[in-house]
């Protein structure tokens, strides 16, 4: 009898101090994760890509390209330095870094918004017989489809992060769990480079829309597990998605907007 009460304290205690490390951690894990699934996507891209420049077989980046990366590391990395410092109960300096933000998050919607449009005049303007045109309407065909997805991300993670920063002193829960919402949102462009992962573009996002769901898993099995629900700001994330989803989903390939989205987007002759 005294083992068995023994054991069930010992088992008490062990799934407390679980908790309380799942408690101070889970945010930290969850940038971690996507900086590491950043790192994994894009290295290898970025270095075929630099190499195929290199070998003159590729027109060098644009600059909206690169100012991209960086703007997104430094996003990744404000993102795991704040929950660190909340972790390690350095709150102050939390608060302090955290007006880089207000600063980096318009950066990034623009460089978003650089980086479509650039997209599409770079493909709008490739002459006459430099592509098969087999392959230059298969370019045109991924360009305008993922177009949908691309509004989908600037839209929502401006609409996170404002939301984010509006109550990141009146709420705090629903301010980190926004923030990780924003960050899933482009996370499906370093997905998408895992070629060892299955992908079902370019015929159709359901993939990518798939991904970020499952990378935002953690967080949900964490609120489930210690919350006994999910919490209110993932569920409004996540409903708010789906009428987005659902466009993308009936739009895709479709005639209507590969005749509408060169005009939504200012190109001629497309």
């Amino acid at each position: 009898m005294v083992a068995d009460v023994v054991d069930a304290v010992g088992r008490e205690r062990t799934a407390s101090t679980f908790a309380r490390l799942a408690d101070r951690w889970i945010y930290v894990f969850m940038a971690a994760l996507f900086v590491f699934t950043t790192l994994v996507g894009f290295i290898p891209d970025s270095i075929g890509m630099l190499a195929a420049v290199k070998a003159g077989e590729r027109a060098p980046l644009p600059p909206i390209f690169h100012a991209h990366a960086v703007l997104m590391g430094s996003w990744l990395l404000l993102l795991l330095t704040q929950s660190t410092l909340v972790a390690t109960g350095r709150t102050a300096l939390h608060r302090q870094l955290g007006l880089a933000g207000m600063v980096l998050a318009p950066a990034m919607v623009a460089a978003m918004i650089g980086m479509v449009r650039t997209s599409w005049s770079t493909v709008a303007a490739i002459p006459v017989g430099a592509m098969s045109d087999e392959a230059l309407q298969t370019t045109k065909f991924f360009v305008a489809n993922l177009t949908l997805e691309q509004i989908r991300t600037v839209l929502f993670f401006s609409i996170f992060v404002g939301w984010a920063l509006s109550v990141r002193k009146s709420d705090p829960q629903t301010h980190k769990r926004l923030l990780i919402l924003a960050t899933v949102l482009p996370l499906p462009a370093a997905i998408d480079r895992m070629t060892w992962l299955y992908s079902s573009l370019p015929a159709s996002p359901t993939s990518a829309e798939l991904y970020s769901l499952v990378w935002l898993l953690p967080a949900l099995i964490y609120d489930v597990a210690r919350r006994g629900k999910v919490h209110r700001a993932y569920l409004i994330g996540i409903a708010a998605n789906l009428p987005f989803v659902a466009a993308s989903q009936m739009l895709w390939g479709s005639a209507w907007w590969m005749e509408t989205a060169p005009k939504l987007m200012g190109v001629a002759h497309w």
